[in-house]
């Protein structure tokens, strides 16, 4: 590990990895269909070698590795030891997939392995995203290809932007965070993925929308499924970082307010909100 992402690797290794594991299945579940796109536009064939980036618990490392089979082989890195654990206890006895516990911005990859550079929401936190996916360029073979998939802004995402605005008024404003700083939504500008992607040599640039209804949270029962939400609301993303040093009667506030906005939101099992991402798409060049 570098001083690079200190910071990063640091959340991941605490309160956020942590985090993710105790709510591993719900938000896989969340994420499923983006993941699936992503996977959809590599287009894996069996006998090829991926690396994935920010793999998290591993689900699309095993979903990548039954596509690529016994002949083929799954490195998925990660920078956080919760979720590499929680990875290879989640693996199959006979998986392909590997996992390691690694920045892929600066750590000793093999050169030329691989025939596809994969991420489902794992590319957007690094502290010089340029420099870190020309270094990762080079464990692609020449010809390679990358797909991943990222959030655009936090205006087009309803599940961050209903909770979040919900709690205005409630909780003491904070400065904005510079947009493109490390963090989830630090890939909203398709502009400024191209740069990044140019700039680490990638060519063949493509980047589309995907809109999604996902489910947030789950329940037996529709006020069970909107419980469910606000708990994980408060539990992982951004609105636990700015409840997190707030008064219990702020926090009962705000979860009035959270339950609230869930509360207009269609599923009965769930609580479906809306999600836009991007799926990018590049070529490291033959030569």
């Amino acid at each position: 590990m570098t001083e690079q992402n200190a910071n990063q690797i640091a959340d991941w290794n605490g309160q956020s990895g942590e985090r993710w594991v105790a709510n591993q299945a719900r938000l896989d579940a969340m994420l499923a269909v983006f993941g699936k796109a992503a996977i959809e536009a590599a287009a894996p064939v069996m006998g090829e070698r991926v690396l994935d980036v920010g793999c998290g618990a591993g689900a699309s490392s095993l979903a990548l590795a039954a596509l690529v089979g016994a002949e083929g082989r799954v490195l998925g890195v990660d920078i956080s030891a919760p979720l590499i654990g929680r990875a290879r206890a989640l693996a199959p006895q006979d998986s392909t997939a590997l996992f390691l516990v690694a920045d892929a911005s600066s750590a000793k990859l093999p050169e030329g392995e691989f025939d596809i550079l994969f991420s489902r929401f794992g590319v957007m936190f690094f502290d010089d995203p340029a420099g870190a996916f020309a270094h990762m360029r080079r464990a692609l073979k020449p010809g390679g290809r990358v797909s991943f998939v990222c959030w655009r802004g936090v205006a087009e995402n309803d599940w961050m932007r209903l909770p979040m605005g919900a709690i205005k008024g409630i909780v003491p404003s904070t400065a904005q965070p510079d947009s493109e700083a490390p963090g989830s939504f630090s890939f909203g500008d398709k502009g400024r993925v191209a740069r990044i992607l140019t700039a680490a040599g990638f060519t063949d640039i493509s980047i589309a929308p995907l809109d999604a209804s996902i489910p947030f949270g789950e329940g037996g029962t529709r006020d069970a499924a909107i419980e469910d939400a606000v708990e994980m609301a408060f539990e992982v993303g951004p609105l636990s970082r700015v409840l997190a040093d707030q008064s219990n009667d702020i926090r009962a506030r705000a979860s009035a307010a959270v339950r609230a906005a869930f509360s207009g939101q269609p599923g009965e099992w769930s609580v479906m909100i809306g999600g836009a991402a991007w799926i990018v798409m590049a070529r490291n060049p033959a030569s």
